[in-house]
């Protein structure tokens, strides 16, 4: 976003690749927790291309990036942790993940959403660009800002077709949204104009943007 923006005229290709599978280790009594990691994470790859000031008659753009933001949870280097042994990379994930998150997920959403004036009233008047951690994430975020079912089933969609594929996931997230709003426009339901995109990292890191889908005008 920034390179786009203090570049006139550029445009930026950013492409993620994730191979989880150099984690994967056979079934073992003594290492239950590895089946969590074979069942939840998936290998991929996603691009899109970002710019500013699009040209109208050639580009259409799908998504503007109005404000973005990060926070780290101080205290939270070992909810997420990775580390490279003899036997090869080993991930894990504390059981406590999904409620660190839901405990700081509406005080993040509610300082990037204020950028724009907006409050939790909006919550439902918005899209839902998640990146899906894994089941128990996305149930404990719905639950918490009492989104509406159907707001979080792109993210749904990815991680059911994908698996937790880490940074690549909000790219097929995205994907869905779009396919989201196609579907809306064919039966002439209202769409949501203003949406979060947010994502979950290792720290535990939050990364949110506040986007317009630009579909909506189309």
């Amino acid at each position: 976003k920034d390179i786009a923006e203090n570049n006139p005229g550029s445009r930026v290709l950013l492409a993620t690749s994730e191979t989880t599978i150099i984690g994967y280790k056979p079934p073992s009594a003594d290492r239950p927790y590895d089946l969590v990691g074979v069942a939840l994470f998936g290998d991929g790859a996603g691009a899109m291309i970002i710019g500013s000031d699009p040209v109208s008659d050639t580009e259409k753009p799908l998504f503007e990036l109005h404000s973005a933001m990060q926070q780290f949870l101080p205290g939270t280097d070992k909810t997420i942790d990775g580390r490279l042994t003899e036997e090869g990379i080993s991930f894990k994930l504390a059981r406590e993940l999904p409620q660190v998150i839901e405990d700081s997920v509406e005080g993040f959403c509610e300082k990037l959403m204020g950028v724009k004036g907006f409050d939790k009233e909006w919550y439902n008047k918005m899209f839902w660009a998640v990146h899906p951690g894994g089941p128990a994430i996305l149930n404990r975020i719905e639950k918490r800002l009492d989104l509406d079912p159907e707001k979080l089933n792109a993210s749904r969609k990815a991680l059911m077709d994908y698996g937790n594929a880490s940074s690549n996931t909000i790219v097929y997230v995205l994907e869905y949204m779009l396919e989201e709003s196609s579907k809306m426009k064919k039966v002439d339901q209202e769409e949501n104009e203003w949406g979060l995109i947010l994502a979950f990292g290792p720290g535990i890191t939050f990364e949110g943007i506040l986007a317009r889908n630009l579909t909506t005008t189309v």
